[in-house]
């Protein structure tokens, strides 16, 4: 639909160029077209059948032939080391990827065979779609859960849309829908001919059926009803001009939502959206998509001058039973609607009337107010509205300010009396400044209130974090009876815009089927009483078995920051935690190298420095295996600092220990903390059975890398702190069990991930390449004895809007870093983004069958969903893979964009659910697939590797040198990790 495209060229930066050798010995055929008529050619393979397992599976899986277009081809170019493995290599996956399709259909138009191409991926996203659904899973028991999404009927009236140019400019979507408001409510009856337009607040309105000229000039007078009560208001004047822009195509939408397209209208769904969004923007405070009153329930005190508002979430979504409108519960952090002395007393704790502020609390002071919305209370009839810049360093009493050309001084106290007749109290208080710099005005902090409705998006801490998590933690059945309640109160069938533009919306959550998929069977040393576990609704335990590969630690020492802890104390706990690490399979030293030394917090480095010396001296250069510290329960940065300095400077393994487990001893925490020493170690706790018996589709067939990356980008505030990406891979195989990490800073909330491959030039030796992609690959044949012949790469943290921009930029890199190690290396890729934070919210159909949740009252761990409410025709599905512990368990959902395996829904589906068994630090199934998981904890803690002075906050003055080279050439690169902890898995 021809409404309002970008530039051309904000798409350049997208293209891809890859230079692939077709051998002369591969035998080109012309491949088959996909199934949609739109992706790109794939291959054959035998996809083995995954079985729903109820006894340690024996019997080998038979494969079937599943053909999705192109021919399967001898990949006779990439040199393979023979494998020592027990697994036969049951076929030899060919490069058929979109480059390598277009060199083999170009070398058959042309009927030659062709040495060398230059072959380009599409310049434009609008030329590429992502992988077609294969069909339906199959595995697994069926059943019904109910999903929080609401049909939509799709409307039969014609959809305009109209440009909205308002003069002067308005940079308030409040003013301007003000604006719009008074222009309806004064010509709907006759410029407007009768129609009810709804607007999206900045630079578009939209209409049902066409209004009744394409170009017209409105005068609109505005009149600031806030700025007074029974007092002179502010009249504003503003001209608004609308032209028309285009229609919308809604029997396209109707085509895609019946499967008939694969290009998704996106204008057409942004205006139903915005309609559907148009009442509730008036009834409440809108929040990005959601909507928050402090009447939808009672507000919640969080502490320091929060409360919680309550509200709700609102989307409409194209699905495979059609428009689905997706409605969740919602809460957040407001700004309580406090007098600003009174704020200022709770954001301190203290009595702020009687005694003079200190520099750290006008600090706190100015941090929490800057930005904020006040209204002055010294003017009776007038509530005139501010937003504060700043805190003035001295106290009211002290302030003077020129009132008029002959800079004649007054005091802020004079000036307040004379003027309003306002007698400031408390002139030990600084003044609030608003307004710029240039011209900034003071308000003494008694004359304001904080204006209501005010999202907090500042940094909570511990406690304010607890309090909101209770109010947000609802138990499925509750939150499922909020949401009906929800939709009946908003009563779409009554929302004059629904009306307007034919929208119907069902009052009732969708019936959906599922199916429950099979835990694995998790298998165990030989040695232990229980060599094989089938986990029991997501859970299973340590007792009777033995780790897989139970590594040795022979040298490591301990050290002590807590105060609280008596020697004899940590020397009982890290005997208890030797013990079990021996029982769980490992060989653990009962002995430290050196005695267990008391560290001070405030001298982390000295300490750790002191503790690797010492330990050094006295093995004779042997370096420590392992460090544990036992820290302060509340310990600040010293637990990053810890970190940092270990795992970029002294190259140790470190496990952290917190007082208040050294006190309380308990088995489980002792099991787990084992479980995470022996992974840091390089050692393996458990795997899957069918990964060391060869029967995972796809997997164990020929050697497979699977990838997890993940970037994490700043808090909201900290304008100049670097986003952080990660990438671990597997580095074992058949196992998939073991991963290696790497992380590095990138601008400032960029999500692609800039370091997957990189080239430089050096003097000596050329043009080098390099990059995280690359250095795994390198890694995993070191490990392995094999290079990878296939590649799944499991991306997390991608929004729907970048899948596009991230899959075109990252797989182009995946594609370089592997063509960079051989001309020709070119192993088939997978391509799935792993997404958790979306609003779809799956529900027993029955709250009352217990056979159908778990203990929390949640769906059954392996619960997938791929019909109704997943994607008309991509490769989706949603998966609750781990059971409930406390509220209403969230599904991830894993959308599969590109897939040059060939892999069927079940094979996928159960590939992800089985390795989200083998998360090394519990004895659980979790909620995201493991190297999504790992890539998010080692792209976390990279943030403590930066300089100290930014881990507070990154805009403390020190930002600029921390991130930036010079000016805004570059990023600051993170200082770079010891080899040794490369190789294991740091961060758990």
């Amino acid at each position: 639909m021809p409404i309002r495209r970008t530039k051309e060229s904000s798409e350049q930066h997208l293209v891809i160029k890859t230079h692939l050798q077709i051998s002369m010995n591969t035998p080109l055929k012309p491949p088959k077209s996909a199934q949609n008529g739109k992706g790109p050619p794939t291959q054959e393979h035998h996809n083995a059948k995954t079985h729903n397992q109820s006894s340690p599976p024996a019997a080998k899986s038979r494969g079937r032939r599943r053909g999705r277009g192109g021919r399967k081809s001898d990949q006779g170019d990439v040199c393979m080391r023979p494998s020592s493995r027990p697994c036969t290599v049951a076929h030899k996956p060919g490069p058929d990827n979109l480059a390598g399709a277009l060199v083999a259909r170009a070398a058959v138009e042309n009927g030659v065979h062709t040495c060398e191409m230059d072959v380009g991926f599409p310049s434009s996203s609008k030329s590429m779609s992502f992988a077609p659904r294969p069909g339906f899973g199959q595995v697994g028991a069926k059943c019904i859960v109910k999903a929080n999404h609401f049909f939509a009927e799709l409307p039969d009236k014609d959809l305009n849309q109209y440009d909205v140019t308002i003069t002067p400019e308005v940079a308030s979507r409040t003013v301007n829908r003000a604006i719009m408001a008074e222009l309806v409510r004064l010509y709907k009856e006759s410029d407007l001919g009768m129609r009810l337009p709804a607007y999206d607040g900045r630079k578009s309105l939209y209409t049902a059926g066409e209004l009744p000229f394409a170009w017209k000039e409105f005068n609109i007078k505005l009149i600031d009803e806030e700025d007074g009560v029974n007092g002179p208001k502010r009249e504003r004047q503003y001209k608004v001009v609308l032209k028309f822009v285009a229609r919308a195509n809604l029997h396209h939408l109707g085509q895609f939502l019946a499967g008939k397209r694969a290009d998704a209208p996106h204008e057409a769904l942004q205006i139903l959206d915005i309609v559907l969004r148009e009442l509730a923007t008036k009834r409440y405070c809108p929040v990005g998509r959601s909507f928050f009153s402090p009447d939808i329930r009672v507000t919640q005190r969080l502490g320091e001058g929060l409360e919680s508002w309550c509200g709700f979430y609102q989307s409409i979504r194209p699905t495979q039973m059609g428009l689905s409108l997706n409605i969740d519960m919602a809460s957040a952090a407001f700004i309580e609607p406090l007098p600003v002395i009174e704020f200022v007393g709770q954001l301190l704790g203290k009595d702020v009337l009687s005694r003079p502020l200190s520099d750290s609390d006008r600090i706190k002071i100015k941090k929490a107010l800057r930005g904020v919305k006040v209204e002055v209370t010294h003017r009776a009839n007038i509530r005139r509205k501010y937003r504060v810049s700043g805190l003035t360093s001295q106290p009211t009493r002290e302030l003077v300010f020129p009132v008029d050309e002959n800079s004649t001084m007054k005091s802020v106290v004079e000036y307040f009396q004379e003027m309003y007749g306002f007698t400031i109290q408390h002139a030990h208080l600084p003044c609030l400044q608003v307004g710029n710099q240039k011209k900034a005005n003071y308000l003494p902090m008694e004359a304001c209130k904080i204006v209501e409705g005010q999202r907090y998006t500042k940094r909570l801490n511990e406690k304010q974090i607890t309090a909101l998590l209770k109010v947000t933690c609802q138990r499925p059945r509750d939150r499922e009876h909020d949401i009906l309640q929800t939709v009946q109160h908003n009563a779409y069938d009554q929302d004059p815009y629904a009306k307007e533009f034919g929208i119907r919306i069902s009052e009732k959550l969708a019936s959906v089927e599922a199916r429950i998929l099979p835990a694995p069977w998790l298998k165990y040393h030989d040695t232990g009483k229980e060599k094989n576990c089938l986990p029991q609704v997501g859970q299973w335990n340590m007792m009777n078995k033995k780790m897989i590969n139970g590594m040795t630690v022979s040298r490591w020492a301990c050290i002590n920051f807590s105060r609280s802890v008596q020697e004899s104390v940590a020397r009982g706990f890290c005997n208890e935690l030797a013990q079990m690490c021996q029982v769980s399979g490992m060989e653990f030293n009962p002995e430290p190298v050196i005695p267990i030394y008391n560290g001070r917090p405030d001298q982390v480095e000295k300490a750790l420095k002191h503790v690797y010396h010492a330990s050094m001296n006295k093995t004779k250069g042997k370096e420590l295996e392992l460090l544990l510290a036992i820290l302060p329960d509340n310990n600040g940065s010293l637990y990053g600092d810890l970190k940092r300095i270990c795992e970029t400077d002294l190259g140790l393994i470190s496990q952290c220990c917190l007082t208040k487990h050294v006190f309380k001893i308990s088995k489980q925490y002792l099991a787990n903390v084992s479980l995470k020493i022996n992974v840091k170690m390089g050692g393996r706790n458990t795997v899957l059975l069918d990964a060391i018996s060869c029967r995972i589709p796809l997997v164990s067939d020929v050697p497979t890398i699977i990838f997890g990356a993940d970037v994490t980008h700043p808090e909201n505030g900290e304008d100049s702190s670097p986003s952080i990406a990660a990438v671990v891979a597997s580095q074992d195989w058949p196992e998939v069990t073991k991963y290696a990490g790497l992380v590095c800073a990138q601008a400032h909330r960029q999500e692609l991930i800039q370091d997957l491959y990189k080239t430089w030039h050096d003097p000596v030796r050329g043009t080098v390449s390099g990059g995280m992609i690359r250095d795994l690959l390198i890694s995993f044949r070191k490990a392995t004895g094999q290079k990878p012949l296939r590649i799944i790469f499991y991306r997390d943290g991608v929004s729907e809007g970048q899948f596009y921009q991230v899959l075109l930029y990252e797989l182009d890199a995946i594609r370089k870093a592997c063509a960079s190690l051989e001309p020709n290396y070119q192993p088939p890729v997978t391509f799935i983004v792993v997404q958790k934070r979306h609003h779809t919210r799956l529900f027993a159909n029955n709250h009352r069958d217990r056979s159908s949740t778990d203990k929390s009252g949640n769906i059954l761990p392996g619960t997938v969903v791929d019909s109704k409410i997943c994607h008309p025709t991509e490769f989706d599905f949603y998966l609750c893979s781990h059971a409930g512990i406390q509220g209403t368990s969230r599904p991830a959902h894993y959308h599969v964009l590109w897939d040059e395996n060939n892999f069927t829904a079940d094979a996928m589906q159960s590939l992800t659910n089985n390795l989200c068994y083998t998360y090394a630090r519990c004895t659980r199934s979790v909620s995201v697939v493991p190297p999504a998981y790992y890539a998010h904890l080692a792209a976390f803690r990279a943030r403590f590797y930066m300089e100290p002075e930014l881990q507070e906050n990154g805009s403390n003055g020190h930002a600029s040198k921390a991130t930036r080279t010079t000016g805004d050439l570059g990023v600051r690169p993170l200082p770079a990790l010891k080899e040794n902890v490369k190789r294991v898995m740091f961060y758990c």
